[in-house]
């Protein structure tokens, strides 16, 4: 029986290297194809070109917030609308929380979280 990642591209989005390694390793292990961008403006790009199953997106980055990010996959015409996102940040703000959800994320995390819980909300929205 194939395993839920097994295959799929992942976009993992943080500009933190070590969080970066970390999930990439463990997604990696799994299955997975994996992308990385260390950047708002690069998720966006790599959303587009990329087309990956699932982005796990960071809420603050460089160049372009996380929330800004979502935001533009989700604007209508460029065909990332229904990428599911897993949001993961620092942020203990139920506000951000709210905000996240409002542009259709598919599950938020808060820093620090267990590998596991990451991987089983992947797992979970990938499955649909």
């Amino acid at each position: 029986m194939a395993e839920p990642l097994d295959g799929k591209n992942l976009l993992l989005v943080d500009d933190d290297p070590e969080i970066v390694l970390a999930m990439q390793t463990v997604f990696e292990e799994l299955g997975a194809v994996v992308l990385t961008a260390g950047d708002g403006d690069a998720a966006v790009e790599m959303t587009l070109e990329h087309k990956p199953d699932l982005v796990i997106l960071d809420a603050m980055l460089p160049k372009r917030s996380g929330f800004l990010v979502l935001e533009k996959l989700r604007s209508k015409g460029n065909g990332s609308q229904s990428v599911p996102v897993i949001m993961i940040t620092g942020n203990q703000g139920k506000r951000h929380q709210t905000w996240a959800k409002s542009l259709g994320v598919s599950d938020y995390l808060n820093k620090p979280f267990r590998m596991e819980r990451l991987i089983e909300a992947a797992e979970r929205v990938l499955e649909g």
